[in-house]
Formats: C-alpha cells, structure tokens, sequence
C-alpha cells in the first residue's frame, strides 16, 4: 500500500502542522518508477526535487571512474533521496534506481526550503542525515554503549599522545646562567623544571627544582648564586616524541624515577610533560603494566604485558571513538611486545656466546600485524629480510639466523602469539631470505599465481619493519610495486580466489552459519567479512602501485586519487569499523568466559540492533567485492 500522500506520517514533516504538510503535497507530484528506472545518476543537473518514497525500494548507487556501479545503500517506504542539491545546491553525491516498482512524491525546491525557513525540523533532520545506513547504525550503537566520564579516564592514556597533552612553548635557560636567575624564574613562571640550551637552541639539559635543593641549598656550596646552571643539570637527559602515546611515558617516568620529561621533534623543543600530568588516572594500574613492555627483562614478563592487553581493550570497545583507532592503539602495544621479546632473544643468544654476521637484516612482520589491524588474539606473520650478502657468508648467516629464528617464534608463542597454521614464521627457511632471494620468491608467486601462492603473496604484501634496518623494506616494495604493474593478471587471480568466497547471508537477510565442524552454528566476522574489505582494498592499491599501511590509510589514498568517491569510502570504512567493533567485544567475550579469542561469533547471541548492523556490514563486504571483481574483470579486458 502506497504512502505517497501520507507525507505526514513521517519524520521530519510529522513535526509541522498539517495545514503546511497539504500545501506541500498538493505543490507535488506523484511519479511511479518501474523497476530499473534510473532516476538520476552522480552525474546528472539536480532535477529540483527532494524525492520522498511512497512505495516500493530505491538503490543508492555511485559509480567509479572507470564505471563500476556500486550500490551503497537501499532505501525503503517512508525514507528519501536526492536531498543534497535540494540544501546545498552541489550536485548529486550519488545516483537512484528503482530497486522494485515504486511511487514517489517528488517536492519542488522551494517548497521544502521555505518551509525549513519556517521549521527548523525539517532543515535539521536532513543536515543531519547520513548517506550511509551501515554508518548510521554504528554510530547509534557507539554512542548508545558509550561510558561515563568517570570510567572514560581508565581510556584516556592509551588514547592521547603526548602531542595532545604537553606543555608548550617550553620554558628555557642558557647553559651558562646562573642558578640564581633559574630559581627566579622558576619562581615568576610558577614551573618545577626548565629545559637548559645552548646558543643554537639545541637542549643540551634540564633543570628543575628538585636539582637546586639537592645539589645547591643541601650543600655547603660557596657563592651559590652566582654557579652556573651547567654545573647542576642533568647532562643528556632522557626525552622522547610527541608520537610516544601516554601511558608508555608514564611507565618510563615512574620507572626511571623522573618527574619532568622533555618532548622533542628532531633537534626541535616540542613540549614537557611532568609526571603529574600523566598519572591522574585511574587505569594506573594497567597502564603501568602495559607501557612496561619496553622495560621487560624476560619473556615471562612480556607475557603479563600481553595478557593486560585485554584490560585496554576493555575500556576502549565502549569509549565513544573509532575502533578502528582502537585496533591501531592494541597494534601499537602489541608491536611494542614483539619488539621487546626480539631483542631479549637476541641479547639471549649473544650472552649464549652466538655470533651475530655483520650483515644487515630486517625483521619483518606481516598480515593484520603489518597493516597495524591486530585485535586480541593475533598469530605470528613473520620473517627474516637480508642484504644480498656473498655466498661465504652463508654458513655464518645459518649459524645465527637459524637458531635464533626458532627461539624468537618459541619465545613469542611463550608470550601469547599463537603459531600460524601456515608456518609463515622464520622459523620456516621459505619465510628468510637475502633481497634477491625474496625478489625470486615474489617473481614465482606472482608470475605463477596457484592458489597456495595467492594466499602467501596476501600475507606477505602487507609486511613491515619490526626491527633492523627498515630501508630494505623500501627496496623490496618497490620491487613489488614493479612485478605487478608487469603483470597486471595476478591481481585478477587474487580478486578470482577471494571472490569463490561470499558473505554469510541468504534469503530474507538471514544468516549462513557453518554446517559442520568445530564452528557449526558459527559465522566468521573475519573470513565472511572484514576479509574481504581488506582483500579489495589492497588490489586496488598493488594496481594503483601506491603505499598505505592500514586499510583505512589506503581508502583515503585511493579517494584522494579518485578509485572511490567520498561516499563510497566512507561507506566501506563503517563497515570495516563495524566488523572491528563486532569482534572485538566477541574475543572480550571468549576471554572473559575463559576461552580463546575468537573471530567466529554464533549470530543468535547478537542483540537486534548488533544484528542488522552486521547484516549491513556483510551488505556493503559484498558490494564492495562485486565492484571490485567488475572493475578488473575490465581491467583484464583492456
């Protein structure tokens, strides 16, 4: 039954009187859209009408530059469209179709404008309205489990960088002055600390109360006020970055005993934080423990660091923020720990008396680890990249490289890294390897694209730099970079093998779990979906021969070169961040009931509203992979 008159029934028109509801509906027209009709596309003159549906279903839809058809959104009896031109008088952000046969109610313009003059509801509701329903329902759900203020605080250090919450500008001395114009100062600005410099403004120390009582007035110290400062500082004093998040901060200072740290950006003064600042907390507890990974001194110690992990999580899931810059955060702290057990396992095999080759190496990591996308119960991606080194230094390289790769992977599985199935460690040789070796490896995966080696090659394209010298990294993306653009059939291959696989949802919108197995009755919020956004996304940018770390850095490189329009990206990210926020709290979940963390979640114990904004997510996974596999079918057509 159509509602096409019934304009009065819905939101925001239902909120103004009837009388002004009948003018707008007898200024409009009724028009019927048989299914398929292509109402308007991204491209087309704004027609002058804000389009209300009557009846039936409209497909949001936008389109590539290349002309893959996306569609984005669905929107059903009651909803509208084409409102943008209408309050903004840009052009269209997307096009409609008519999904099934449908009655709309197109309102002219002026009619919807003039009445927004008179009532503030109508202007509001559609300023305020989202392109994205995915979008829309994550953020209500965000915001509907989002914490006090009081339990925000437990958050607040494993989100603020010391950027964020640094004083600034700094107050400074000269070397060369005196302790008695320092203590005046001091006095005058109100502070505890001063950073000491010399003539270039370059930090050569600090100075602070604590150092005039102690070193000055606690002792029977001649002609006190006329001694200069550089015979009370502390030479060389510690300092770190304004990328350095708090709670490692904390950790350092309260370990190291200092109460005043200095902040620099290169050679520059940034800022200076005291210790004051950065332990007003009530998470003190975990976040000491956490921010202690850099300070462990065995691998069991790394291990309770690991398992605190969950205790961050915890009270980021329900902050009122992006999760996916909560993943960032728990990757951060879980690069952090892997880099720790590295180097104790290194130091363990020096003090065991082995030899380490005078080469340059790398160690990398790969998968969610390399894209900075790791949760709570990550396994191992890793290997082992050299410089192409001489032949005679072989049994030298095996000799260290070999027995150290095996108790690196035992030590981090020790900590709570699970080994991965597919041995793709450096414990496994096929996982080490000089450049050139590693430039053949890639050359076969890539030229001879079988399955086993696609599956390899999407693990490995995301690695990064954990440890050693970060350039041959660069050398080896690069040759990457070179060997698909040579090729351009491979990343047909991969879109074909992640395409064999679809989202979890049948007839009605109802949800295919796994029939048989260890997970029966389970769907996977990572294999059945986020899997798959972030296997299109990296297509996109090995074709496009561009660098982004995480799946979100890339969607803004490929909207910024054009691959996807802003709405497009904007939808795949809240599906991205809905998939995130999903499986965190289901591995905070197994965790709390003493299991595993696991991706794998049975559908019935979602609330209603987690359960459509999943089915939203697994829609726009699926839109995304249809585009995706359209877009380089043609590609491959060329």
């Amino acid at each position: 039954m159509s509602d096409v008159k019934n304009l009065n029934k819905y939101s925001p028109f239902d909120r103004i009187p009837e009388d002004a509801v009948a003018d707008i509906i007898s200024a409009s027209k009724v028009v019927q859209f048989p299914a398929g009709t292509i109402i308007f596309t991204q491209t087309d003159k704004p027609s002058g009408y804000l389009y209300f549906i009557g009846s039936g279903k409209i497909d949001i839809i936008v389109e590539t530059p290349e002309g893959v058809e996306m569609v984005v959104d669905t929107r059903s009896q009651g909803g509208y469209f084409g409102w943008t031109p209408v309050f903004t008088n840009d052009g269209y952000t997307a096009g409609a179709r008519a999904a099934e046969d449908s009655a709309c109610l197109l309102i002219p313009q002026k009619q919807v404008l003039e009445n927004a003059r008179k009532y503030p509801d109508i202007s509001n509701y559609f300023n305020k309205a989202i392109f994205s329903q995915v979008r829309k329902l994550y953020k209500e759900m965000v915001e509907r489990n989002s914490m006090d203020p009081a339990a925000q605080m437990e958050a607040y250090p494993f989100q603020k960088r010391l950027s964020e919450i640094m004083s600034r500008p700094v107050m400074t001395c000269m070397v060369d002055d005196s302790v008695q114009k320092v203590a005046v100062k001091m006095t005058e600005e109100g502070i505890a600390a001063l950073v000491v410099t010399n003539r270039e403004g370059l930090m050569e120390g600090i100075i602070t109360e604590r150092d005039l009582v102690r070193k000055v007035l606690a002792r029977d110290v001649q002609n006190h006020s006329a001694l200069p400062v550089s015979d009370v500082m502390t030479h060389n004093p510690y300092f770190m970055t304004p990328e350095t998040y708090m709670y490692e901060a904390a950790t350092f200072m309260f370990r190291h005993g200092i109460r005043h740290l200095p902040v620099l950006a290169g050679d520059e003064i940034a800022g200076i934080v005291s210790i004051q600042d950065l332990m007003r907390f009530r998470s003190q507890k975990s976040m000491l423990l956490v921010g202690g990974a850099n300070e462990a001194e065995t691998v069991a110690e790394l291990a309770e660091v690991y398992k605190a992990i969950v205790k961050v999580a915890r009270v980021l899931l329900i902050e009122n923020r992006s999760h996916v810059e909560t993943m960032e955060i728990l990757s951060y702290v879980h690069h952090s720990v892997i880099r720790r057990c590295f180097e104790i396992v290194k130091r363990s095999m020096l003090d065991d008396g082995y030899v380490m080759p005078d080469i340059r190496w790398c160690f990398l990591i790969m998968g969610s680890g390399g894209r900075k996308e790791m949760l709570l119960g990550p396994d191992q991606d890793n290997g082992f990249l050299y410089e192409d080194y001489p032949e005679e230094l072989n049994e030298a390289v095996d000799k260290f490289f070999v027995p150290f790769s095996e108790k690196l992977v035992m030590a981090l599985a020790e900590v709570g890294y699970h080994l991965c199935n597919g041995k793709v460690m450096v414990n496994n040789p096929a996982w080490r390897g000089r450049l050139r070796e590693w430039r053949e490896r890639v050359t076969r995966w890539i030229q001879v694209p079988e399955p086993q080696r696609v599956r390899y090659s999407s693990i490995f394209f995301d690695f990064m730099p954990i440890a050693g010298d970060s350039s041959l990294c660069f050398d080896l993306r690069e040759t990457v970079s070179k060997l698909i653009k040579a090729n351009p059939l491979f990343l047909y291959q991969m879109m074909e093998l992640d395409y064999k696989h679809k989202v979890p949802l049948g007839l009605l919108d109802r949800f295919i779990t796994h029939k048989t197995g260890e997970h029966k009755g389970l769907l996977s919020l990572k294999e059945n979906g986020s899997i798959f956004i972030v296997d299109c996304v990296r297509m996109y940018m090995l074709e496009q021969g561009i660098h982004g770390v995480s799946t979100i850095d890339r969607l803004d490189r490929l909207e910024e070169l054009g691959k996807f329009n802003k709405a497009t990206a904007d939808h795949v990210k809240a599906a991205f961040e809905s998939f995130t926020y999903l499986r965190l709290q289901n591995e905070i979940k197994c965790i709390d009931s003493g299991l595993a963390p696991s991706h794998f979640l049975d559908p019935d114990s979602l609330t209603e509203q987690e359960a459509e904004l999943l089915k939203e997510a697994f829609k726009a996974a699926g839109k995304l992979q249809d585009s995706t596999r359209r877009y380089f079918s043609k590609i491959i057509g060329r």
